[in-house]
């Protein structure tokens, strides 16, 4: 039997869990278990709908993973991976309840993803945890009469957006240290979106470089720039920065780059670790770390099994910029850009009934049950 162990389950962790434990691979003689430090996906996706709307955000975005079909036949232990043995193929994980636990393995996939804001983390959690940290963030932005969005990124230019139609009546402002906004989509994309927040009321703030807190953290004003202009007050800040740490304190050194994500060749190899692959966030793929998206998730499976026969692998494929979803699903439906910045709309009611249930739950992710 070979043993995958697949670190962190999180959006990509989830569907190369998935992907890996599909009959095929079953049939090969492969178990997958999986290491996580809560008891279901909480995604990295939406920020803004996570805070102005966090029910709505839960029904698609925080899923146990029991209700995935294709977990099934995963082993998923609850705890923090704190250390790694690659010569001896094991992991140390710290549970829930404090016990350490050493898992051994064949192949070792990291998806352990990175910290980047408030909103991703690392810390063990239980469900309950996190559904009282999504209605106490939520409540501390209701309650707000004015919120700075510190930041140029989808993140934050989404925080933003949601904010201003939520809740007409604040005053929201979202500065950015370029000139403009989505500096890693199309420019196309961010005049299309910059149209968007203008008509919500968001006041734009380009050419603003923040002095950074030492904590990520919603807090109140004031925010100081370190390109001179006055200090601007809010009664809450919203930090975006992309001040990305990734999760990788429980790997040696030996497999890291300069900033802490894990070296990959181009079939998602890590050089030095002997059966060990990387992807998404944590892997330093490429500049817009692609392979937290674009369906690599199957070349990553595909790849496990052509090691695990001795087969050739195969190569990625990345695209050059950003692109999909800025804003999230809206009132109207659901705007995507495509890699040259050009939008297209899909109607709610295909968001709602058919993009959500089936193209995403029932297609991506294998079948989600209620």
């Amino acid at each position: 039997m070979t043993r995958v162990l697949v670190a962190g389950l999180g959006d990509t962790g989830v569907l190369c869990a998935g992907a890996l434990a599909r009959h095929a691979m079953v049939r090969r003689g492969v178990s997958v278990t999986g290491v996580s430090p809560t008891t279901g996906l909480v995604s990295g996706q939406e920020l803004g709908l996570r805070l102005t709307k966090p029910d709505a955000w839960s029904r698609d975005y925080r899923i146990p993973y029991r209700s995935f079909r294709r977990l099934d036949r995963v082993d998923v232990v609850h705890g923090r991976l704190v250390s790694s043995d690659l010569a001896a193929r094991t992991v140390s994980v710290v549970g829930a309840d404090g016990s350490p636990r050493e898992l051994g393995y064949d192949v070792l996939v990291v998806a352990t993803g990175v910290a980047n804001g408030f909103w991703r983390s690392d810390a063990v959690r239980t469900d309950d945890a996190v559904a009282t940290d999504l209605a106490d963030r939520h409540a501390r932005l209701a309650a707000a009469g004015s919120v700075a969005v510190v930041g140029g990124g989808a993140a934050a230019t989404s925080a933003a957006y949601n904010v201003a139609v939520r809740w007409p009546g604040k005053r929201v402002d979202l500065y950015f240290p370029g000139e403009r906004g989505l500096p890693q989509h199309h420019g196309r994309t961010w005049a299309g979106v910059r149209r968007r927040l203008e008509a919500a009321g968001v006041v734009l703030h380009p050419g603003r470089r923040a002095v950074l807190p030492a904590s990520d953290e919603p807090a109140p004003g004031p925010v100081t720039w370190s390109t001179g202009q006055p200090a601007a007050d809010a009664d809450l800040v919203l930090w975006a920065v992309g001040r990305v740490r990734p999760h990788t304190g429980w790997l040696p050194d030996s497999v890291l780059d300069e900033g802490g994500f894990v070296r990959t060749g181009p079939d998602l190899r890590v050089p030095g670790g002997d059966g060990v692959f990387a992807i998404g966030d944590v892997a330093a793929t490429d500049p817009l770390r692609s392979t937290a998206r674009n369906f690599q998730h199957r070349v990553l499976a595909a790849n496990v099994a052509a090691y695990v026969d001795g087969r050739p692998l195969q190569e990625i494929s990345l695209p050059g910029r950003r692109w999909g979803s800025v804003l999230g699903p809206q009132r109207t439906g659901l705007e995507v850009f495509n890699p040259s910045g050009r939008p297209f709309r899909i109607p709610r009611v295909v968001v709602d009934r058919a993009l959500q249930p089936w193209v995403v739950k029932k297609g991506i992710y294998g079948g989600v049950r209620r």
